[in-house]
């Protein structure tokens, strides 16, 4: 196999926000020639499909600016520094839903753009859900809808638009891989 790597000659920071980081680099193709490329830094993050006991996903619906609309999606979120995924996963599904699982499951981790970004998205199970009485409160500039559904719900959703994230789309085809074995 060939090796495709790219050596970076410089890099440049053009901008460092609360969530993420804008780069240049200047890399050496395998080729010996020069090329820029624009990168996306970001501390990962974790996403959670949510299963209640009557076989329900649990998804949030909230406006996304980038979009400039509102879609329906899984319960997910940023990486806070030094925190273990499956502790933000734990918080997140508590934050945004107000469960808390008796199960949880790891089930993989996955790039979401690695064209030009390099985050990473660790993918959890959640079952066994109780409400949680007083649930940790959310972020103050999020504002989420709560949505139960069946797969068929969810399958619709994602023909209408309304489910239109990878994470979530991959999340209503494992759940209903699982449901035909």
């Amino acid at each position: 196999m060939e090796n495709f790597n790219e050596k970076t000659v410089t890099s440049e920071t053009l901008y460092c926000g609360k969530i993420i980081e804008l780069r240049v680099d200047e890399v050496q193709l395998p080729d010996g020639k020069l090329a820029k490329r624009e990168l996306v830094k970001h501390p990962g993050a974790v996403a959670v499909i949510a299963i209640t006991d009557e076989g329900k996903l649990v998804l949030v619906e909230q406006f996304r600016k980038a979009l400039e609309r509102t879609i329906v999606e899984i319960p997910a979120g940023k990486i806070e520094p030094n925190e273990d995924p499956k502790q933000t996963a734990i918080r997140e599904l508590e934050e945004e839903t107000g469960y808390r699982a008796n199960e949880f499951t790891y089930i993989q981790s996955f790039s979401t753009s690695p064209g030009f970004a390099d985050e990473v998205i660790h993918l959890y199970l959640a079952k066994s859900l109780e409400k949680v009485e007083n649930p940790a409160a959310g972020d103050e500039d999020e504002f989420i809808n709560l949505h139960e559904c069946t797969i068929s719900e969810a399958e619709e959703m994602m023909n209408d638009g309304r489910i239109y994230d990878a994470k979530t789309a991959f999340a209503v085809l494992y759940v209903k891989q699982l449901t035909i074995k």
